[in-house]
């Protein structure tokens, strides 16, 4: 269970430094971030963590504590820093089912975690890395390529933080250290619905997608295109055409009572399959707790009748809107200018304009408005600063903005707070109309208890598993379906340049034919590593910077020393001494050549120094996480479900592929095919041979050919 601050840091040797949980990250706090992950974590680790006075199998342990204000207690922040080199598992396996197979064994993971409640008072078990209770674990290589492996939260088993405090924590610590590239693997699931599927066709994306994570690679040879083919399908299917396909389905009547409840709730505007499931997802995510709307029953009383109560309730008008001040409209700038943030007003403009930008995508697509969460989630496509996002949000009401009108209002029926925007030339005329707001009662329908539809998780599993997994007679679906749940590995990926110009930036990488690639099975090299330095370097700076940048990062470039750079080369008159400025741009991507590669290291590419591959029928190529099984004779894997092997059963204890089967089929066809071939099947004839020709016990069929002008009778025997 978590710990009161006091007590928390009486535990302590010294009083340590308590950040907040839902700052933690945002920019520049903590740390400033400049140059490469390497340098941001070792910033991290000195400034705002603690070491703790025990390892994990040989690593050391850093904790930084959070305070989560609304529970008042303190939440443990783990950071371990594994050695690779001394580590009994030097590979990664994330790296390889995402298709990373290819990147250099880094010197360091930093594994970020959070335990489960009920160790938080405890220390870490030597079996950390391995466990998936953690509430957040999260793992980053020196090179800023990383994967959020676990998170869970309420439906995990946590009583104080949910899932998505715990991603927007990861995301802003990836942020601020300056991560590259981070992965996730998405299995989560809700009441046995795979949120992947569910999210992908309401909203296009994954759960993961409101941080800005996209399709990584598929399993079972899934592509990019046949993931959005099959979200656009689904997410396509007409209500109405769905009505017509279950007419005969025993679910039926079901269905259409679970579509005309939430018609009338969103006063018809649902069309498509992906429109109602997005409306739902938004009833649940915002639904007050169960009975919140109902009433307690009057006390019996023999005074008077009861009275009838109606299905119907009431609510002032001022909330379902809010008031309108009566000085009218104001140009944001303006507003932005007095408001006094530690933001400058120019990064609070930039924010009003992304969240502009993607109000009006959502009026293009004719929704008459969008949900605070859908802005938000919207908006950090482009800004990882929620704290700068929330601000601006709750500054946005009545607003000016370019040449557009934003305003906010609660849906009287959900209750949910929703942004729309309208052209300046119209908001003039609505200035008029909302001069003197007439306060009315707005109707809240109520739905009875005893209405199944009113049960939103259950009319989620009911369109979930009739419509998206068992869709009557369209085969098409079912397959749609199938490739989404297929798409596990997503990708969120961080620019490398900022607006800085007081340092030189490069993407530096080792020249491919340095490293023999063809024999490792590679089509890819290697990605490049940020190299930052001065403006007033010289070209032996640089070149310094680059060793030490390879040096401090990969296992095999311990001893590396650059020769040359290749952007360089043409240069006849370089010299070591002479400044970068007028050779190179800021922000380029730079080739260099050495010496020092350990090419007979076994920690070279992350996919392991084991040579073996992948072959299978769905067209995939390399390890996708999916279970695999090795034919005996040509040793190439496969895929247990695309050779009708279920999860479920154990593998056979010998296996051959169709491949080598039909090989060996075709050379036992070459191999005992007859000797004699006739060129005309009319001249021969098939008779018996003598009982007694081999004996009382054998028998033969014998073949006489019928003469021809040129042929001498002759009988075969076979």
């Amino acid at each position: 269970m978590p710990l009161p601050i006091v007590e928390t840091c009486r535990k302590r040797k010294r009083r340590p430094s308590v950040y907040s949980l839902h700052r933690l990250g945002e920019e520049e706090f903590p740390i400033c971030r400049s140059g490469s992950f390497r340098d941001n974590v070792r910033v991290f680790l000195r400034d705002f963590a603690e070491v703790e006075e025990y390892s994990i199998r040989g690593s050391p342990v850093w904790c930084t504590l959070l305070n989560h204000e609304a529970k008042s207690s303190v939440i443990p922040l783990y950071t371990i820093e594994e050695d690779v080199v001394r580590s009994s598992e030097p590979y990664c396996d994330h790296c390889r089912c995402t298709g990373w197979s290819n990147h250099f064994v880094s010197k360091r993971n930093y594994h970020f975690i959070i335990p489960s409640d009920t160790e938080w008072n405890m220390p870490l078990e030597d079996d950390v890395f391995d466990l998936q209770s953690h509430l957040l674990h999260g793992l980053i290589h020196t090179n800023g390529f990383g994967h959020l492996i676990c998170v869970n939260g309420r439906e995990g088993g946590s009583r104080y933080l949910c899932g998505r405090e715990m991603v927007d924590l990861w995301d802003r610590i990836c942020t601020n250290l300056g991560a590259r590239m981070i992965t996730v693997e998405d299995s989560s699931k809700k009441r046995a619905m795979d949120l992947r599927l569910l999210y992908g066709v309401a909203y296009g994306h994954s759960w993961f997608g409101r941080w800005g994570y996209r399709f990584c690679r598929g399993s079972y040879g899934v592509t990019k295109s046949d993931y959005e083919n099959a979200i656009e399908l689904l997410g396509s299917l007409q209500l109405d055409q769905i009505e017509v396909d279950f007419g005969e389905h025993r679910q039926c009547k079901r269905i259409k009572q679970v579509f005309r409840h939430y018609r009338e709730m969103s006063e018809g505007h649902l069309k498509t399959f992906k429109d109602l499931l997005r409306f739902i997802l938004i009833i649940k995510s915002h639904a007050p707790q169960k009975n919140k709307h109902h009433a307690a029953p009057p006390s019996p009383s023999t005074d008077s009748p009861p009275k009838k109560r109606s299905n119907r309730l009431f609510m002032k008008k001022s909330d379902a809107v809010e008031s309108e001040k009566s000085q009218g409209y104001k140009s944001y700038s303006t507003v932005a200018a007095n408001l006094g943030s530690r933001w400058p007003v120019r990064r609070l403009e930039y924010a009003a304009e992304v969240i502009v930008e993607a109000l009006k995508e959502m009026k293009a697509l004719k929704q008459s408005g969008m949900t605070r969460q859908d802005v938000r989630d919207s908006a950090r496509l482009h800004i990882g600063d929620t704290g700068l996002l929330d601000y601006v949000l709750k500054s946005m009401n009545n607003v000016i903005v370019g040449n557009v009108l934003v305003q906010r209002y609660v849906d009287p029926t959900t209750r949910i707070l929703h942004y729309t925007i309208q052209e300046l030339d119209d908001a003039t005329t609505l200035v008029e109309q909302k001069k003197d707001p007439v306060i009315e009662a707005v109707p809240l329908r109520v739905v009875s208890e005893s209405k199944a539809v009113g049960n939103v998780h259950g009319d989620l599993l009911l369109l979930y598993t009739n419509v998206l997994l068992d869709y009557p007679e369209s085969e098409s679906v079912r397959s749609a379906a199938q490739v989404v749940l297929d798409s596990k590995h997503f990708i969120k990926e961080w620019p490398l340049w900022d607006n800085s110009d007081k340092v030189f930036r490069f993407v530096c990488r080792i020249n491919p034919s340095l490293v023999d690639l063809r024999s490792e099975q590679f089509t890819e090299p290697p990605p490049g590593e940020l190299v930052t330095v001065p403006l007033e370097a010289t070209v032996f700076d640089l070149k310094q910077a680059i060793e030490e940048t390879f040096r401090d990062t990969y296992c095999i470039l311990t001893n590396f020393e650059v020769s040359e750079i290749d952007e360089l080369k043409e240069d006849d008159d370089d010299n070591d001494s002479d400044l970068l400025f007028g050779k190179l741009e800021s922000c380029s991507a730079l080739t260099v050549r050495g010496s020092g590669i350990d090419l007979e290291s076994n920690l070279k590419f992350q996919g392991g120094c084991d040579t073996w591959m992948v072959k299978c029928v769905c067209r995939a190529r390399d390890d996708d996480g999916e279970r695999m099984i090795s034919c005996d004779v040509c040793e190439v894997w496969q895929h247990t479900r695309c050779c009708g092997i279920d999860d479920s059963d154990t593998l056979p204890p010998l296996y051959v592929c169709s491949s080598c089967c039909d090989e060996f089929a075709e050379t036992q066809k070459r191999d005992l095919q007859p000797k004699y071939e006739f060129q005309n099947p009319d001249q021969m004839l098939m008779i018996g041979a003598a009982d007694d020709y081999f004996g009382e016990d054998e028998g033969c069929l014998g073949m006489i050919m019928f003469p021809s002008d040129s042929f001498v009778s002759e009988q075969f025997i076979l």
